[in-house]
C-alpha cells in the first residue's frame, strides 16, 4: 500500500472524526477492575500505548511526573492513574513482556517517565513515528499519521488539559483511550492486518 508523505491541516480538517468506541476503564486502585485489566492485557499480542503528563505553561517550572498510562487492546482501553496507583509490578511486567508488542508514538520519553515510578526493562516497544518512515511517511504527529494512514482525524482538544485532576472528564477519558488505541489501529493498518 502506498501512503502520502505528508498532509496539510486543511486536508485533515475535511476528514471524518475517529475515536475509541469500546469500554474505557479508569483505574486508581488494585481492585477487580485492575485485575481484569492485567488479565486482558496479558492475553494480547499487540496493544496500544501512551502516557499523559499535566502540562506546564512556565518553562522555569519543574516538569510534572507521568499522571496517566494508557494501554488499549482493539476492544478495551485502560487508563491507569499513576499518582494514585503507582506502577505495580504486574503492570510493569506487561511493559517488560517480550511477547507483547506495545505500539505508541515517540515512546522514549514516555518510557523514561514511567521508569521514574519503578525501574523496569522496557521490551518490544514499537515507535509508530519510526515505523511509518519505512512506508515513506514523513509527518510524525499522531494527528497527521492518523490522517495519512487511516484517512480520518482525531481530536486533540484535551491534550493540554489537567491530567492530575481529581476526576478525569468524559472528554479526557475518550481522548486518552483514543490516543493509545489509534496507535494500535495504525500499526495494524501499516502491516495490512
Amino acid at each position: 500500500m502506498v501512503f502520502k508523505e505528508s498532509v496539510t491541516p486543511e486536508e485533515i480538517e475535511s476528514l471524518e472524526l475517529i475515536a475509541f468506541d469500546g469500554p474505557i476503564s479508569v483505574i486508581t486502585e488494585r481492585g477487580k477492575d485492575y485485575k481484569d485489566a492485567i488479565k486482558h492485557l496479558s492475553s494480547c499480542r499487540i496493544i496500544g500505548f501512551d502516557t499523559e503528563t499535566k502540562p506546564i505553561f512556565n518553562n522555569k517550572a519543574h516538569r510534572n511526573g507521568t499522571a496517566l498510562l494508557q494501554l488499549s487492546s482493539e476492544t478495551n482501553a485502560y487508563l491507569f492513574r499513576l499518582q494514585q496507583l503507582g506502577l505495580p509490578d504486574d503492570l510493569a511486567a506487561i511493559l517488560a513482556d517480550r511477547s507483547i508488542t506495545k505500539v505508541g508514538a515517540a515512546v522514549t520519553d514516555d518510557i523514561r517517565g514511567l521508569q521514574r515510578y519503578v525501574d523496569f526493562d522496557a521490551a518490544r516497544f514499537m515507535d509508530l513515528q519510526t515505523f511509518a518512515e519505512r512506508y515513506g511517511i514523513k509527518d510524525k504527529s499522531v494527528k497527521k499519521l492518523t490522517a495519512i494512514i487511516l484517512g480520518r482525524k482525531v481530536s486533540k482538544a484535551q491534550q493540554l488539559s489537567n491530567w492530575e485532576a481529581a476526576e478525569l472528564s468524559r472528554a479526557q477519558q475518550l481522548y486518552a483511550a483514543t490516543d493509545a488505541w489509534i496507535c494500535l489501529k495504525m500499526y495494524k493498518a501499516l502491516l495490512g492486518a
